[in-house]
């Protein structure tokens, strides 16, 4: 008895993969696919929900005329490393986590612009310069 060969578009197969196209592409139950201009009419009618919300100019201007604290953490550890001990630093930046401020010193002694003897903290001569000529 002849058998016969199965192509791999054969009827079972194409019914399979229409049961599968159809369960997968099916959108879940309760909602609609929408036509692009109702999601677009909606978006722009719903407020923001998630995430901070928008800053004010007011807020902006206020924190540019704050003068020292418009320096990024960094520059203001820089600045700050006159003799003063970590502690001293810590206490020096109150609006910063103790933690970031150790980061920066950190990354200041890394890369040679604080040296630290006796447990006190002093900006090389050179780094002080280029935070001059930056400022």
């Amino acid at each position: 008895m002849p058998t016969a060969k199965r192509s791999p578009l054969s009827w079972p197969n194409l019914e399979t993969a229409e049961r599968v196209l159809t369960r997968v592409s099916k959108a879940p139950p309760g909602r609609r696919p929408r036509s692009a201009s109702a999601a677009e009419a909606k978006a722009a009618i719903t407020p923001r929900g998630r995430g901070r919300p928008p800053r004010t100019a007011t807020a902006k201007s206020a924190e540019r005329e704050r003068g020292v604290q418009n320096l990024g953490l960094g520059e203001r550890v820089l600045a700050l490393a006159t003799g003063k001990t970590r502690q001293e630093l810590y206490a020096a930046c109150p609006g910063d986590r103790p933690n970031h401020v150790g980061i920066a010193v950190q990354r200041h002694i890394r890369a040679g612009r604080i040296q630290e003897r006796d447990g006190k903290l002093y900006a090389t001569s050179t780094a002080t310069e280029q935070a001059r000529a930056t400022a």
